[in-house]
């Protein structure tokens, strides 16, 4: 699976020069999917040596030029949904139809960066004095380290890969371990598109020596990282040492508020719609269901009967709609929060346990709790994984503040059929997107990130671009005779 990748370096995919690999799981049956490269110290430094290489080339292309080539990204995306849409199945686990859906709103996003490219704006302001203008314009930041995780490893990647390209930086890539072959066919498919050589570079192997090789780089000048708010910690603070820029999407804990007004069928099919997907692997994914005490019944029986609908089993299978968690560990996370919120006095109303048939794989049943109180472990840790905790609440200003008693920042979810209500509780989450009245929160065309300790910095919409360059301005003194 692996053999025709490897180490991506100055427009070529060689061996680790070491020789070295790691071997990559198939989480539906434990079987080894394959053997990848593991990179070396030698490797990394000819990859930074490359990109710096690439930076001269991309930053001196025209923007014109370096749109067509993005677009042609996105339009190979899209003709190569399926051999995508199989690596995402086989490494991350999840449903060959929603591993279409991510490569689809990859090639979204490769196409809106093509466009952004050609629209990077500078201004001229007036000057105080009658014989000079100011000048303000943007330049690349420079080589970017673009730190991928594993749950949605081909979306993410192009985030960061297309908003690159399309400020003139050039990018090294680094995808987990789990997930590298998903990767590592985007970046050929950016090479097949026309990138030069040295524009994208990938370093397959150990995430936190190739990550530290990096940032203790003179060459990396902004980091952008995916991932946990404790990885990102550790990432900023090496960062400081070299003043790099950083861009940083975090770990995420988003209620999903339900009031009194909604049709709650259809609030519980948004609902399964926005926490199932991946099966829970959703750094947006809803993680405290606080459901109004007069319909919290109705919202926890739906719920129960519409999680019991849905087919587990092998992603590559016809009509499955919850793959296996992707990893051993993070199905062991998941049984031990389910244990832990069981103890705490949390009842399970459905699931709770690894499902029958299955001798292999790391499957879990969608678990729906009821009697879930605000000091639980479920409500401040992240649960990552197929668990629905409810709360209930009274009034309005009361579910606001239990909701932002939160150290994360990324998402929340909003339903109501007043109008007012929507408008007042969306400006007051403490989040950097709120989704009302629809379980999307992710879309090329908007700005996404979060505050508080999911991070800072957008990916995403007309804003990310700029977290990709440097802002220049020149005083300019006209002679005049």
């Amino acid at each position: 699976m692996y053999e025709k990748f490897g180490q991506f370096i100055n427009g070529e995919w060689k061996k680790s020069s070491k020789g070295e690999t790691y071997e990559v799981v198939n989480p539906a049956n434990e079987e080894i999917i394959g053997s990848a490269s593991k990179a070396s110290s030698e490797d990394i430094q000819l990859a930074l040596k490359s990109a710096e290489n690439g930076l001269e080339i991309w930053k001196n292309t025209s923007p014109w030029e370096r749109s067509k080539i993005i677009r042609k990204i996105s339009e190979l995306l899209r003709k190569k949904t399926d051999v995508l849409a199989k690596w995402l199945t086989l490494e991350v686990g999840k449903p060959l139809a929603e591993a279409a859906g991510e490569i689809g709103g990859a090639a979204d996003i490769f196409e809106w960066n093509s466009e952004e490219t050609k629209r990077i704006y500078g201004e001229t302001l007036q000057s105080r004095f009658p014989n000079t203008r100011i000048h303000v314009y943007y330049q690349p930041v420079g080589v970017v380290a673009a730190l991928v995780p594993w749950n949605f490893p081909i979306i993410l990647a192009s985030r960061k890969i297309s908003t690159a390209l399309a400020a003139g930086c050039s990018v090294i890539v680094k995808p987990d371990v789990i997930t590298p072959g998903s990767v590592m066919e985007l970046v050929n498919i950016c090479k097949e598109a026309g990138v030069p050589p040295g524009v994208i570079n990938l370093l397959s192997g150990d995430p936190a020596f190739i990550s530290d090789q990096l940032l203790s780089s003179d060459v990396i000048k902004k980091v952008s990282i995916t991932g946990s708010t404790r990885v990102g910690k550790l990432i900023l603070k090496k960062a400081a040492d070299k003043v790099q820029r950083v861009t940083m999407e975090l770990s995420g804990h988003s209620p999903f508020i339900v009031f009194d007004d909604v049709d709650i069928n259809k609030v519980t099919d948004m609902a399964i719609t926005a926490k199932f997907r991946n099966n829970g692997q959703v750094c947006i994914s809803p993680g405290r269901f606080y459901i109004h005490e007069s319909k919290k019944d109705q919202f926890a029986k739906l719920m129960v009967e519409k999680t019991k609908k849905l087919k587990i089993g092998n992603g590559m299978e016809k009509d499955v709609n919850l793959g296996p968690l992707t990893t051993k560990k993070r199905l062991e996370e998941i049984e031990l929060l389910v244990e832990t919120t069981k103890k705490e006095g949390g009842r399970i109303l459905s699931g709770g346990k690894r499902p029958s048939g299955f001798n292999k794989g790391y499957y879990y049943e969608p678990t729906v709790f009821d009697n879930i109180k605000d000091d639980f472990t479920i409500t401040k840790q992240e649960p990552f994984g197929p668990l629905v905790p409810i709360l209930t609440f009274k009034k309005f200003d009361e579910v606001v503040e239990r909701s932002n008693n939160n150290e994360l920042g990324l998402a929340s979810y909003i339903y109501t059929n007043d109008m007012e209500k929507a408008n007042k509780a969306s400006e007051l989450m403490e989040t950097g997107t709120v989704a009302v009245n629809t379980p999307v929160v992710a879309v090329a065309e908007a700005p996404f990130g979060g505050i508080k300790q999911t991070g800072y910095g957008r990916e995403g919409g007309s804003m990310a671009i700029k977290d990709y360059l440097n802002i220049k301005y020149t005083h300019m003194g006209i002679h005049y005779d």
